[in-house]
């Protein structure tokens, strides 16, 4: 497996995840604050949201396929992009498994 897969994954987790908190701050002063402007903040971060978490799944699908998970760690990683902060966890979890695995099909470079 390649590390720009990893790499793609990782920036979509962190982009899903950070949008998601953003989120979901924007409708608690939306709705529980009452703050002026939350209503237009919260549509728009949603809707960034919304179409990178499709971008996060195509990768996210990739990066499972390619390391051959099981489907209920893939479905675990999949719904990580619709919990808050769950995101960053798994992200690191994933990334701590699959580096070793990155670093092993990578080919040796010779010294002169």
């Amino acid at each position: 497996m390649k590390k720009s897969v990893l790499t793609r994954y990782r920036v979509m987790a962190y982009v899903t995840g950070v949008l998601l908190v953003l989120l979901t701050l924007g409708v608690i002063a939306k709705y529980i604050l009452d703050i002026n402007g939350a209503a237009d903040f919260t549509r728009i971060v949603g809707i960034a949201h919304g179409w990178l978490y499709v971008l996060y799944l195509v990768f996210a699908f990739d990066l499972g396929s390619k390391a051959k998970w099981p489907v209920g760690k893939q479905l675990w990683v999949l719904l990580a992009g619709t919990i808050p902060t769950a995101a960053f966890i798994v992200e690191r979890r994933i990334s701590r498994e699959l580096e070793a695995k990155v670093a092993d099909d990578a080919p040796a470079v010779a010294k002169a």
